[in-house]
């Protein structure tokens, strides 16, 4: 059975997923499309070129909704980072532009006749997936945002720096909105096989300042480069692995919160299924409070920001 991926938007972040999809031999048919056809043509013909002195082949396909009518995966990549580096500290300032852009697209996707797992990277990554889903059609459970799985990254890389141990070594989540409002769930990390609650007690570690570094990890790198691309990409293509093989993996993407009526980050088994089942996690009060904050707040750009 061939494998194929459709990934929407060519600028930083998605000719980034491609290249790691190609590198990688991760499908056999990979759709590329983007409003520039000059640069995305280019990208595919670069790809191509690769080919020769890699040991995976890829067929490229280019501008062409239809071809997504029998992929596995769809991504959306697609926005406009100059209004982010306008605002930095705000992913919301993205949010008018990529509604329109989703108007736009998801008719499209759903016109194909495209009926697998859709996965958003696009910004506001919760109110954008949420958007999609509303306007394919697709089943909740199949339409996904990266959300905190790169800011739970962001995290472990930090813990993982202040203890002196690879940052796989820590486990636990940020949850919420991917953007201001989320936040380290302390109650669900572990590192050195203990709760980083009592690690800290014993290795004078301050949490806050840890959760800072995962918060605000995002800006330091558009302030460095003008956008982020590496962390998202590798983030989006772990989500796309994790569906293709069906693995099962317990991971904090964006996905739909019945009880507070909005997507958000939370942790859920992904397969091949999109969203299998729910992992009920033991948080504190104050990290409820937390996540009902979170919720709030993106309810509350959607109205500031968007449509109501």
């Amino acid at each position: 059975m061939t494998r194929k991926i459709g990934i929407i938007g060519d600028g930083h972040v998605g000719a980034t997923v491609a290249n790691y999809i190609v590198v990688n031999g991760l499908v056999d048919d990979l759709v590329m499309i983007d409003k520039n056809e000059a640069k995305v043509n280019a990208d595919a013909i670069d790809f191509r070129e690769g080919m020769p002195n890699l040991p995976f082949h890829t067929n490229i396909t280019v501008n062409d909704y239809d071809a997504l009518k029998d992929a596995d995966i769809v991504i959306s990549a697609l926005g406009k980072i100059k209004l982010s580096n306008n605002d930095s500290d705000n992913r919301f300032a993205e949010l008018s532009f990529n509604i329109d852009q989703v108007k736009e697209v998801a008719p499209k996707i759903r016109d194909s006749g495209f009926n697998g797992i859709l996965i958003a990277i696009t910004n506001p990554v919760d109110v954008i997936t949420q958007l999609y889903q509303q306007i394919t059609g697709l089943p909740k459970k199949h339409v996904i945002g990266t959300g905190t799985l790169l800011d739970s990254a962001r995290m472990k890389q930090a813990v993982g720096e202040k203890l002196g141990i690879d940052s796989r070594s820590v486990t636990g989540y940020n949850l919420g909105e991917h953007g201001n409002s989320q936040f380290t769930a302390w109650s669900t990390v572990r590192a050195l096989d203990q709760p980083i609650t009592e690690l800290a007690k014993s290795r004078n570690l301050d949490l806050d300042a840890l959760d800072q570094a995962a918060r605000y990890g995002g800006f330091t790198v558009m302030q460095g480069k003008g956008y982020t691309s590496y962390g998202i990409a590798s983030a989006a293509v772990r989500l796309a692995k994790t569906v293709l093989s069906d693995a099962r993996t317990v991971l904090p993407v964006s996905n739909y919160r019945s009880d507070y009526g909005v997507y958000f980050s939370y942790p859920v088994v992904v397969g091949r299924d999109g969203i299998i089942e729910d992992v009920p996690l033991d948080l504190t009060d104050e990290e409820k409070d937390k996540l009902q904050a979170s919720a709030d707040f993106i309810k509350k750009n959607i109205e500031k920001y968007g449509e109501k």
